[in-house]
């Protein structure tokens, strides 16, 4: 464990901390890349923390990972997970001996969250980061109406959820297909739905 008092040793463990904890955002990984990037995690700060800065900078990370899944799960629009990337990156630079070094790592940890979205191309994608994309939703091939479409019609007509919304998922109106939102409720799958407003291609139901 002495050897974390280099700075590069510290930059190549953080790195895949990040790099693996992200994967398991990103992928279908059984829990094996959290698995890995929670070990390196547990390493890098058993070493540097002491007992006076234990204790706010473990919540500084556990705030960050909660925050990240937050979004994932509820709001799925990317701004609270960057809250969440930011205390996370205190989290790493705050226990670091040297100002060199916090910010080696600091770097290290945004390398490794960026390298992470490669592992999209190889392996399957987790539900949320589709619907984050919208990819399922505005595929034509499937089914779905093109988004340079105005949607201002379907206002007050009512449908069945094809998807569960959490709060993005797709719905059925007199045979079609669309991409809706709701007002971050959750909507069970087969639920009948009502469009209660149109901002665009911006579809916003609610439960009837």
């Amino acid at each position: 464990m002495e050897a974390l008092v280099s700075p590069e040793l510290g930059f190549i463990v953080i790195f895949l901390a990040a790099l693996f904890l992200f994967g398991e955002f990103l992928v279908r990984a059984k829990g094996l890349f959290g698995l890995i990037g929670c070990l390196l995690f547990v390493y890098y700060f058993a070493y540097h923390l002491t007992n006076q800065s234990s204790t706010y900078v473990v919540g500084l990370l556990i705030a960050g990972i909660v925050l990240i899944i937050i979004d994932g799960k509820l709001l799925v629009n990317g701004s609270v997970a960057a809250v969440g990337l930011l205390l996370m990156i205190i989290s790493c630079a705050l226990p670091a001996p040297t100002f060199f070094y916090g910010t080696l790592v600091s770097i290290a940890f945004i390398i490794g969250v960026s390298c992470s979205f490669f592992f999209l191309k190889y392996m399957p994608r987790k539900m949320y980061w589709s619907k984050l994309l919208l990819k399922d939703q505005l595929s034509t091939e499937k089914g779905y109406n093109s988004i340079n479409e105005s949607y201002q019609f379907l206002v007050g007509k009512e449908g069945i959820a094809t998807t569960p919304f959490r709060p993005v998922g797709t719905i059925k109106i007199e045979g079609k297909l669309y991409s809706a939102v709701t007002n971050g409720v959750w909507i069970e799958s087969e639920s009948k739905i009502k469009v209660i407003s149109v901002d665009g291609t911006k579809i916003l139901i609610e439960k009837i």
